[in-house]
Protein backbone atom coordinates (compact mmCIF):
# COMPACT_ATOMS: atom_id res chain seq x y z
CA UNK A 1 0.00 0.00 0.00
CA UNK A 2 1.37 3.38 -1.05
CA UNK A 3 0.45 6.56 0.79
CA UNK A 4 1.62 10.12 1.43
CA UNK A 5 2.30 10.83 5.10
CA UNK A 6 1.65 14.56 4.79
CA UNK A 7 -0.95 15.01 2.06
CA UNK A 8 -1.41 18.71 2.88
CA UNK A 9 1.95 19.51 1.30
CA UNK A 10 0.68 18.26 -2.07
CA UNK A 11 -1.38 21.44 -2.34
CA UNK A 12 1.93 23.08 -3.21
CA UNK A 13 1.57 21.56 -6.69
CA UNK A 14 -1.18 24.11 -7.32
CA UNK A 15 1.61 26.67 -7.75
CA UNK A 16 2.90 24.93 -10.90
CA UNK A 17 0.30 26.43 -13.30
CA UNK A 18 1.02 29.84 -11.77
CA UNK A 19 4.76 29.42 -12.36
CA UNK A 20 4.11 28.35 -15.97
CA UNK A 21 1.96 31.46 -16.44
CA UNK A 22 4.79 33.64 -15.07
CA UNK A 23 7.22 31.98 -17.49
CA UNK A 24 5.13 32.77 -20.56
CA UNK A 25 4.44 36.25 -19.21
CA UNK A 26 8.21 36.79 -18.92
CA UNK A 27 8.77 35.64 -22.53
CA UNK A 28 6.09 38.04 -23.73
CA UNK A 29 7.61 40.87 -21.68
CA UNK A 30 11.01 40.21 -23.26
CA UNK A 31 9.54 40.35 -26.78
CA UNK A 32 7.66 43.57 -26.05
CA UNK A 33 10.74 45.14 -24.49
CA UNK A 34 12.86 44.19 -27.52
CA UNK A 35 10.35 45.91 -29.83
CA UNK A 36 10.40 49.07 -27.72
CA UNK A 37 14.19 49.30 -27.76
CA UNK A 38 14.39 49.80 -31.51
CA UNK A 39 14.98 47.86 -34.70
CA UNK A 40 14.17 44.19 -34.11
CA UNK A 41 17.05 42.92 -36.29
CA UNK A 42 19.50 45.15 -34.45
CA UNK A 43 18.30 43.96 -31.04
CA UNK A 44 18.61 40.32 -32.12
CA UNK A 45 22.13 41.03 -33.24
CA UNK A 46 22.98 42.55 -29.86
CA UNK A 47 21.61 39.56 -27.92
CA UNK A 48 22.67 36.87 -30.37
CA UNK A 49 24.57 35.08 -27.54
CA UNK A 50 21.32 34.55 -25.66
CA UNK A 51 19.70 31.09 -26.08
CA UNK A 52 15.88 30.97 -25.64
CA UNK A 53 16.04 27.19 -25.79
CA UNK A 54 18.49 26.92 -22.90
CA UNK A 55 16.42 29.44 -20.91
CA UNK A 56 13.36 27.21 -21.41
CA UNK A 57 15.32 24.10 -20.39
CA UNK A 58 16.53 25.86 -17.22
CA UNK A 59 12.97 26.84 -16.34
CA UNK A 60 11.69 23.28 -16.88
CA UNK A 61 14.44 21.91 -14.63
CA UNK A 62 13.53 24.38 -11.86
CA UNK A 63 9.83 23.61 -12.29
CA UNK A 64 10.44 19.88 -12.14
CA UNK A 65 12.75 20.33 -9.14
CA UNK A 66 10.05 22.29 -7.33
CA UNK A 67 7.46 19.58 -8.02
CA UNK A 68 9.82 16.87 -6.75
CA UNK A 69 10.49 18.91 -3.58
CA UNK A 70 6.76 19.10 -2.91
CA UNK A 71 6.45 15.33 -3.29
CA UNK A 72 9.44 14.89 -0.97
CA UNK A 73 7.76 17.05 1.69
CA UNK A 74 4.60 14.94 1.41
CA UNK A 75 6.80 11.87 2.07
CA UNK A 76 5.72 8.98 -0.11
CA UNK A 77 5.59 5.78 1.96
CA UNK A 78 5.06 2.07 1.40
CA UNK A 79 3.59 -0.10 4.10
CA UNK A 80 6.01 -2.72 5.33
CA UNK A 81 5.32 -6.14 6.75
CA UNK A 82 2.41 -6.85 9.05
CA UNK A 83 3.55 -6.91 12.67
CA UNK A 84 1.76 -8.52 15.60
CA UNK A 85 2.16 -6.82 18.97
CA UNK A 86 1.36 -8.67 22.17
CA UNK A 87 0.08 -6.60 25.08
CA UNK A 88 -0.92 -7.60 28.57
CA UNK A 89 -3.72 -5.62 30.10
CA UNK A 90 -7.40 -5.41 30.97
CA UNK A 91 -10.46 -4.10 29.20
CA UNK A 92 -11.72 -0.92 30.83
CA UNK A 93 -14.90 0.94 29.94
CA UNK A 94 -15.08 4.50 31.25
CA UNK A 95 -18.69 5.59 31.89
CA UNK A 96 -18.61 9.37 32.24
CA UNK A 97 -21.57 11.40 33.49
CA UNK A 98 -22.00 14.49 31.27
CA UNK A 99 -25.31 15.72 32.70
CA UNK A 100 -25.66 19.43 33.43
CA UNK A 101 -25.23 18.81 37.15
CA UNK A 102 -21.59 18.04 36.29
CA UNK A 103 -21.19 21.73 35.44
CA UNK A 104 -21.51 22.64 39.13
CA UNK A 105 -18.46 24.59 40.28
CA UNK A 106 -18.04 23.18 43.79
CA UNK A 107 -14.89 21.51 42.40
CA UNK A 108 -13.28 24.33 40.36
CA UNK A 109 -13.40 24.88 37.48
CA UNK A 110 -16.32 22.42 37.52
CA UNK A 111 -17.06 18.77 38.20
CA UNK A 112 -16.88 17.74 34.54
CA UNK A 113 -13.48 19.30 33.96
CA UNK A 114 -12.10 17.63 37.07
CA UNK A 115 -13.51 14.33 35.80
CA UNK A 116 -11.80 14.85 32.43
CA UNK A 117 -8.48 15.51 34.16
CA UNK A 118 -8.88 12.31 36.17
CA UNK A 119 -9.54 10.21 33.07
CA UNK A 120 -6.56 11.68 31.21
CA UNK A 121 -4.25 10.89 34.15
CA UNK A 122 -5.75 7.44 34.46
CA UNK A 123 -5.12 6.63 30.79
CA UNK A 124 -1.51 7.66 31.27
CA UNK A 125 -1.16 4.77 33.71
CA UNK A 126 -2.84 2.25 31.38
CA UNK A 127 -0.64 2.07 28.25
CA UNK A 128 -1.37 -1.61 27.55
CA UNK A 129 -5.06 -1.66 28.47
CA UNK A 130 -7.91 -1.42 26.01
CA UNK A 131 -10.16 1.53 26.80
CA UNK A 132 -13.71 2.36 25.71
CA UNK A 133 -15.94 5.32 26.53
CA UNK A 134 -19.64 5.64 27.32
CA UNK A 135 -21.14 9.08 27.88
CA UNK A 136 -24.44 9.34 29.69
CA UNK A 137 -26.99 11.76 31.07
CA UNK A 138 -30.67 11.09 30.35
CA UNK A 139 -29.49 8.40 27.91
CA UNK A 140 -26.27 6.46 27.48
CA UNK A 141 -24.20 6.46 24.28
CA UNK A 142 -21.23 4.32 23.31
CA UNK A 143 -18.79 7.03 22.34
CA UNK A 144 -15.83 4.77 21.59
CA UNK A 145 -15.50 0.94 21.59
CA UNK A 146 -12.60 -0.80 23.29
CA UNK A 147 -9.31 0.17 21.66
CA UNK A 148 -5.63 0.63 22.40
CA UNK A 149 -5.70 3.97 20.57
CA UNK A 150 -5.43 6.16 23.64
CA UNK A 151 -4.88 9.32 21.60
CA UNK A 152 -8.40 8.93 20.18
CA UNK A 153 -9.74 8.28 23.67
CA UNK A 154 -8.18 11.51 24.95
CA UNK A 155 -9.79 13.43 22.12
CA UNK A 156 -13.24 12.05 22.95
CA UNK A 157 -12.81 12.79 26.65
CA UNK A 158 -11.66 16.36 26.04
CA UNK A 159 -14.76 17.01 23.90
CA UNK A 160 -17.21 15.32 26.27
CA UNK A 161 -19.95 17.62 27.56
CA UNK A 162 -23.71 17.99 28.09
CA UNK A 163 -24.24 18.68 24.37
CA UNK A 164 -23.13 15.11 23.57
CA UNK A 165 -26.28 13.75 25.24
CA UNK A 166 -29.32 15.97 24.57
CA UNK A 167 -31.60 14.18 27.07
CA UNK A 168 -30.87 15.24 30.64
CA UNK A 169 -30.94 13.08 33.74
CA UNK A 170 -28.62 10.42 35.19
CA UNK A 171 -29.28 6.89 33.90
CA UNK A 172 -26.49 5.02 35.65
CA UNK A 173 -28.14 1.63 35.07
CA UNK A 174 -28.32 2.19 31.31
CA UNK A 175 -24.71 3.41 31.27
CA UNK A 176 -23.58 0.20 33.00
CA UNK A 177 -25.51 -1.98 30.55
CA UNK A 178 -24.14 -0.05 27.57
CA UNK A 179 -20.59 -0.41 28.90
CA UNK A 180 -21.06 -4.14 29.39
CA UNK A 181 -22.03 -4.66 25.73
CA UNK A 182 -18.53 -3.58 24.70
CA UNK A 183 -16.89 -6.49 26.52
CA UNK A 184 -16.30 -10.01 25.22
CA UNK A 185 -19.25 -11.91 26.66
CA UNK A 186 -17.28 -15.18 26.60
CA UNK A 187 -14.73 -13.92 29.12
CA UNK A 188 -15.50 -13.84 32.83
CA UNK A 189 -12.56 -11.73 33.96
CA UNK A 190 -10.13 -9.01 32.86
CA UNK A 191 -13.08 -6.57 32.64
CA UNK A 192 -13.82 -3.39 34.58
CA UNK A 193 -16.09 -0.38 34.35
CA UNK A 194 -15.00 2.93 35.85
CA UNK A 195 -18.11 4.96 36.58
CA UNK A 196 -17.56 8.67 37.15
CA UNK A 197 -20.61 10.61 38.30
CA UNK A 198 -22.11 12.83 40.97
CA UNK A 199 -24.91 10.27 41.40
CA UNK A 200 -27.63 12.90 40.94
CA UNK A 201 -31.19 11.75 40.18
CA UNK A 202 -30.75 8.35 41.83
CA UNK A 203 -31.35 5.57 39.29
CA UNK A 204 -33.43 2.96 41.10
CA UNK A 205 -32.22 0.06 38.96
CA UNK A 206 -28.52 0.98 38.93
CA UNK A 207 -27.58 -1.27 41.85
CA UNK A 208 -29.54 -4.21 40.41
CA UNK A 209 -27.82 -3.81 37.06
CA UNK A 210 -24.44 -3.67 38.80
CA UNK A 211 -25.17 -6.91 40.68
CA UNK A 212 -26.05 -8.65 37.41
CA UNK A 213 -22.69 -7.58 35.96
CA UNK A 214 -20.83 -9.58 38.58
CA UNK A 215 -22.17 -12.74 36.91
CA UNK A 216 -20.24 -11.70 33.77
CA UNK A 217 -17.08 -11.08 35.77
CA UNK A 218 -17.26 -7.30 35.54
CA UNK A 219 -15.85 -5.15 38.34
CA UNK A 220 -17.33 -1.66 38.66
CA UNK A 221 -15.17 0.99 40.30
CA UNK A 222 -17.00 4.22 41.01
CA UNK A 223 -15.72 7.75 41.40
CA UNK A 224 -17.92 10.35 43.07
CA UNK A 225 -17.34 13.97 42.25
CA UNK A 226 -19.04 16.90 43.96
CA UNK A 227 -19.85 18.06 47.46
CA UNK A 228 -22.39 16.52 49.80
CA UNK A 229 -23.52 20.03 50.80
CA UNK A 230 -24.36 20.75 47.17
CA UNK A 231 -23.80 23.53 44.69
CA UNK A 232 -25.71 25.55 42.12
CA UNK A 233 -25.47 24.71 38.41
CA UNK A 234 -24.22 27.55 36.25
CA UNK A 235 -25.61 27.65 32.73
CA UNK A 236 -22.57 28.28 30.46
CA UNK A 237 -24.71 30.13 27.91
CA UNK A 238 -26.43 32.57 30.26
CA UNK A 239 -23.96 32.58 33.14
CA UNK A 240 -26.86 32.35 35.59
CA UNK A 241 -27.79 29.55 37.98
CA UNK A 242 -30.25 26.88 36.89
CA UNK A 243 -33.79 27.10 38.29
CA UNK A 244 -36.63 24.60 38.50
CA UNK A 245 -40.18 25.01 37.17
CA UNK A 246 -41.14 27.03 40.25
CA UNK A 247 -38.26 29.48 39.92
CA UNK A 248 -36.23 27.99 42.76
CA UNK A 249 -32.48 27.67 42.41
CA UNK A 250 -31.48 24.05 41.75
CA UNK A 251 -28.94 22.59 44.16
CA UNK A 252 -27.02 19.52 43.02
CA UNK A 253 -25.51 17.22 45.66
CA UNK A 254 -23.18 14.26 45.47
CA UNK A 255 -25.08 11.03 46.03
CA UNK A 256 -22.42 8.79 47.54
CA UNK A 257 -24.85 6.12 48.66
CA UNK A 258 -25.69 4.72 45.23
CA UNK A 259 -22.11 4.96 43.97
CA UNK A 260 -20.75 3.19 47.05
CA UNK A 261 -23.38 0.45 46.76
CA UNK A 262 -22.62 -0.15 43.06
CA UNK A 263 -18.92 -0.58 43.80
CA UNK A 264 -19.52 -2.82 46.81
CA UNK A 265 -21.88 -5.14 44.93
CA UNK A 266 -19.27 -5.80 42.21
CA UNK A 267 -16.19 -6.08 44.48
CA UNK A 268 -15.04 -2.72 43.22
CA UNK A 269 -13.91 0.37 45.09
CA UNK A 270 -15.68 3.69 45.62
CA UNK A 271 -13.51 6.81 45.58
CA UNK A 272 -14.58 10.34 46.39
CA UNK A 273 -12.56 12.52 44.07
CA UNK A 274 -10.51 14.98 46.08
CA UNK A 275 -7.00 14.35 44.79
CA UNK A 276 -6.70 13.04 41.22
CA UNK A 277 -3.32 11.38 41.73
CA UNK A 278 -4.51 9.53 44.82
CA UNK A 279 -7.69 8.45 43.01
CA UNK A 280 -5.68 7.10 40.06
CA UNK A 281 -3.46 5.08 42.41
CA UNK A 282 -6.48 3.57 44.17
CA UNK A 283 -8.10 2.61 40.87
CA UNK A 284 -4.89 1.10 39.47
CA UNK A 285 -4.32 -0.88 42.67
CA UNK A 286 -7.84 -2.29 42.38
CA UNK A 287 -7.47 -3.11 38.67
CA UNK A 288 -4.28 -5.03 39.41
CA UNK A 289 -6.32 -7.51 41.44
CA UNK A 290 -8.32 -8.78 38.45
CA UNK A 291 -5.29 -9.95 36.46
CA UNK A 292 -4.20 -9.20 32.92
CA UNK A 293 -4.73 -11.00 29.67
CA UNK A 294 -2.48 -11.21 26.64
CA UNK A 295 -3.93 -9.39 23.66
CA UNK A 296 -2.47 -9.44 20.16
CA UNK A 297 -2.90 -6.34 18.08
CA UNK A 298 -2.22 -6.95 14.41
CA UNK A 299 -1.28 -3.63 12.93
CA UNK A 300 0.88 -2.19 10.19
CA UNK A 301 3.28 -0.21 12.30
CA UNK A 302 6.24 0.15 9.89
CA UNK A 303 6.32 2.34 6.81
CA UNK A 304 9.23 2.71 4.44
CA UNK A 305 9.74 6.35 3.44
CA UNK A 306 11.09 7.50 0.08
CA UNK A 307 11.43 11.25 0.69
CA UNK A 308 15.24 11.04 0.61
CA UNK A 309 15.18 9.82 -3.00
CA UNK A 310 13.00 12.73 -4.05
CA UNK A 311 15.25 15.20 -2.25
CA UNK A 312 18.28 13.74 -4.03
CA UNK A 313 16.47 14.00 -7.38
CA UNK A 314 15.49 17.62 -6.69
CA UNK A 315 19.06 18.56 -5.76
CA UNK A 316 20.34 16.87 -8.92
CA UNK A 317 17.87 18.78 -11.13
CA UNK A 318 18.70 22.10 -9.52
CA UNK A 319 22.43 21.41 -9.80
CA UNK A 320 22.07 20.62 -13.50
CA UNK A 321 20.09 23.83 -13.98
CA UNK A 322 22.82 25.80 -12.25
CA UNK A 323 25.49 24.62 -14.69
CA UNK A 324 23.48 25.25 -17.84
CA UNK A 325 24.36 28.74 -19.18
CA UNK A 326 21.79 30.92 -20.93
CA UNK A 327 24.45 31.98 -23.41
CA UNK A 328 25.39 30.01 -26.49
CA UNK A 329 28.53 29.96 -28.53
CA UNK A 330 28.22 32.14 -31.59
CA UNK A 331 30.82 31.96 -34.35
CA UNK A 332 32.77 35.17 -34.68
Amino acid sequence: MIRFEHTDFLFGLILIPFLVFLFFYLLRWKRDTARKIGDVKLVKQLVRNYSPGKFTVKFLLVLLGFAVCVVAAANLQRRAENESITRKGVDVMIALDVSKSMLAEDFPPNRLERARQLVIKLMGQMPDDRIGIVLFAGRAYLQMPLTTDHSAARMYIQQAGPNAVPTQGTVIGEALRMSNTAFNSKERKFKSIILISDGEDHDAEAVQVAKSLTESGVMVNTVGIGSVDGSVIIDPETGSSKKDLYGNTVITRLNETVLREIARSTNGVYIKLDDADAAVKQIMDKLSTIGQKAVQDSAYVNYKSFFQWFIAAALFLLAVELFIPERRKVPV
